[in-house]
């Protein structure tokens, strides 16, 4: 029975792999170098209870939030060019898979860890910077009460020594 349900759990371990991995799984993606698929790359644990994702607007919330956030992000001459090679389509699902992992919305992280996702991508504290302030902007335009936003900054911000490269 044991072994049974161990190799239950490895072969939904690289099922969920292979998917989060294979473009066909998610249209318009890049095809991606392997790598383990586990809620930990995340880079946090998420909030107890249900009164974040709340305040948040829930899942569409989350949405709207990632959407406006890239979409200032990549229209920012401060940074924009970062974007230029990145897959948007992916990068725009595993960012809603993280924030809502994050709030505790019964979603699970399929993206890489922090320091795979950028590091290649030589980011400095300027860079973090400008991207914190439209996820601030972003989450203001969603109606997110002030302290809500703080208390999400807060379990972002030790990410930054993973993020910020240079």
């Amino acid at each position: 029975m044991i072994k049974t349900l161990a190799l239950a759990a490895v072969a939904a371990t690289l099922a969920s792999t292979a998917m989060a991995q294979d473009p066909a799984h998610h249209p318009g993606e890049e095809a991606v170098a392997a790598y383990t698929v586990s809620n930990a790359n995340a880079g946090t644990t998420p909030f107890e209870g249900t009164a974040m994702l709340q305040a948040f607007h829930g899942r569409e919330g989350i949405d709207r939030i990632v959407d406006d956030m890239l979409d200032r992000s990549v229209a920012d001459p401060r940074i924009g060019e970062i974007f230029a090679l990145t897959d948007m389509v992916r990068l725009r699902r595993t960012l809603k898979e993280q924030f809502c992992y994050i709030l505790n919305g019964g979603c699970d992280y399929t993206g890489r860890d922090m320091v795979q996702s950028h590091a290649d991508l030589g980011l400095q504290p300027a860079d973090m910077g400008a991207l914190v302030e439209h996820l601030q902007q972003a989450m203001d335009a969603e109606g997110v009460p002030f302290h809500t936003q703080n208390r999400f900054l807060a379990k972002l911000a030790p990410m930054r020594r993973d993020v910020v490269t240079r």
